[in-house]
């Protein structure tokens, strides 16, 4: 799949304000500084697409950002599929340094964003390859779970550690996982400086798109 456009659309205070659901969407979210941004802007190939900051917690509305993408699907004849989709930069959860009201806030956003958005196709849920597995991300995807949300793990930042601590690191998330879950989900293990994972990652949007648009 090739990303032929991708453009900034609207911040949302919640999603009530959110675009028509005309369009399939993909939401990104996971602990704050996990490298959200730099993800999002690895995956559309624009470095200036999502804001990146040093600073956890500074994304604190619903951003939407319209993708085009093609895909060759040919058979003998020349034959290009065009797709137009949303990509969905949420805030993150976790360790931002704000108040509790602003928290509370930020999460009945998050929840009604996540349970009501109707054109919502995945949320791909991004977790810290360098570190072994933490207790907030395992509870955020129960509650995930708990709401029939589909989702995907990110496996984000392999580059900033070595390949077997990266190895052992998803191992024992999945294997935590496996206590609660029947089934695991699909999984990606990426690096934003590297573009690792990239490929792997618009290919599953690829496939999900083809799924969502032909059922419609």
């Amino acid at each position: 799949m090739q990303i032929k456009s991708a453009k900034y659309i609207i911040s949302s205070p919640g999603y009530e304000k959110c675009p028509v659901p005309d369009k399939a969407e993909y939401a990104f979210i996971g602990r704050s500084n996990v490298g959200k941004s730099s993800l999002i802007n690895m995956l559309c190939n624009n470095d200036k697409l999502a804001k990146t900051s040093g600073s956890p917690g500074k994304t604190q509305l619903i951003n939407h950002f319209e993708i085009v993408s093609s895909i060759d699907e040919s058979d003998g004849k020349k034959k290009i599929n065009t797709y137009k989709w949303y990509l969905v930069d949420l805030p993150g959860y976790g360790f931002a340094k704000v108040s509790i009201r602003s928290r509370n806030r930020w999460e009945q956003m998050i929840e009604n964003y996540l349970r009501k958005r109707e054109n919502l196709a995945m949320v791909f849920v991004l977790i810290d390859a360098r570190h072994s597995p933490q207790k907030i991300d395992l509870e955020f995807l129960e509650q995930l779970k708990k709401w029939q949300v589909p989702l995907c793990l990110v496996f984000t930042k392999a580059d900033k550690v070595n390949q077997r601590t990266v190895s052992k690191n998803v191992k024992d998330f999945l294997a935590a996982m496996k206590k609660t879950w029947q089934f695991l989900p699909q999984n990606f293990v990426s690096s934003a400086v590297k573009k690792s994972g990239r490929d792997k990652i618009l290919s599953f949007i690829e496939e999900t798109n083809s799924t969502y648009y032909s059922d419609k």
